[in-house]
């Protein structure tokens, strides 16, 4: 099996993106509207809420609707306000031993994956993995603030934002860890989302995410699929989450553990996932190195490496299940 992964570089929203929205556009609406067509709030909801909360957004946002032709259910998806329910099966750490750095697997469906970083300069310069179009799934800025989601664990769902949108907000407006911290004691999450925080001066932050009861701030470098407690068994279980997040624990205290070798870690199960059937696959490791402003992104046998200095648009076809026990590439 065979995943596409491209690099784009567009400074302010136009042509690039605008051609990712199009491919990808009839499987989200798809999604979108799985539920129909009365269950997403109206748009004069979902925008009047993202002004509120995301109000330095928002021009963006008016500028992709735009783009899009301005239709009603392409401007409700691209709020991504209270969107339909999506689960994932993550891992991440913060890393501070060597140099800071964010390091994490991404797990899910290859069907569903947009399969694209991009680097771009909205309100300030920001190099991530996409998803819904223009959230982020993971990425950094170039304040050297990085930050990743996982899937939390618990069934519940509430109004409130699709996580990827507020990892974007983040990226695109804080400059710290704390400035970070304060969005997501703010701005409303729809599902149970674990946030990791690092900035390139090594503070860092793991963030518990709900919308029925408020933020958790926990002193962990690592999040699986969990919280402060498992609460879904049945989830649990199928991803290993608590096996998972114990090997981080305990790999994350040994003295002779480097970047290179954690990234090794990531590579190789039980954090390198091949349960695709499940829709749980790992899709790709990646790693922000902060000081750098630099980002590698790692299959078994390949490497894409990119950077704020150093941006090169391409594509490449990986296979992200051969997993090979060795050394980093």
């Amino acid at each position: 099996m065979n995943i596409s992964f491209q690099a784009v570089h567009e400074e302010k929203p136009g042509v690039k993106w605008k051609g990712l929205f199009d491919r990808t556009w009839p499987h989200y609406k798809r999604w979108f509207l799985s539920e129909g067509y009365l269950a997403r709030k109206g748009y004069l909801t979902s925008a009047s809420q993202l002004q509120t909360h995301m109000p330095e957004l928002f021009p963006v946002y008016e500028t992709l609707v735009a783009l899009v032709g301005g239709g009603d259910v392409e401007a409700r998806f691209l709020s991504m306000y209270s969107p339909p329910a999506y689960m994932s099966a993550c891992s991440q750490i913060a890393w501070t031993r060597d140099s800071p750095s964010l390091i994490r697997n991404y797990d899910y469906s290859f069907r569903m994956f947009e399969g694209t970083m991009l680097y771009s300069h909205w309100l300030q310069p920001v190099i991530g993995v996409s998803d819904c179009t223009w959230g982020l799934l993971d990425g950094m800025n170039a304040s050297g603030l990085a930050a990743s989601l996982t899937f939390g664990g618990r069934k519940v769902a509430g109004e409130g934002f699709g996580i990827p949108l507020i990892i974007r907000y983040i990226l695109e407006t804080a400059t710290t860890v704390r400035q970070a911290l304060d969005i997501l004691h703010r701005v409303p999450v729809h599902m149970a989302y674990n946030v990791t925080l690092v900035h390139s001066s090594g503070e860092h932050a793991t963030v518990y995410l709900s919308p029925d009861r408020l933020p958790v701030v926990v002193a962990t470098a690592v999040a699986t699929n969990h919280q402060v407690e498992v609460e879904w068994t049945d989830y649990a279980s199928l991803t290993g989450t608590i096996e998972r997040k114990r090997l981080l624990e305990d790999l994350i205290l040994l003295p002779g553990e480097t970047e290179a070798s954690m990234i090794n870690h990531f590579l190789q199960p039980p954090l390198h996932n091949t349960n695709f059937e499940k829709l749980f696959g790992t899709l790709y490791t990646i790693i922000y190195r902060l000081e750098k402003g630099e980002v590698a992104v790692h299959w078994p046998s390949q490497v894409m490496t990119q950077s704020f200095p150093h941006f090169v648009e391409q594509h490449l076809v990986a296979n992200p299940i051969n997993v090979q026990h060795g050394q980093v590439i």
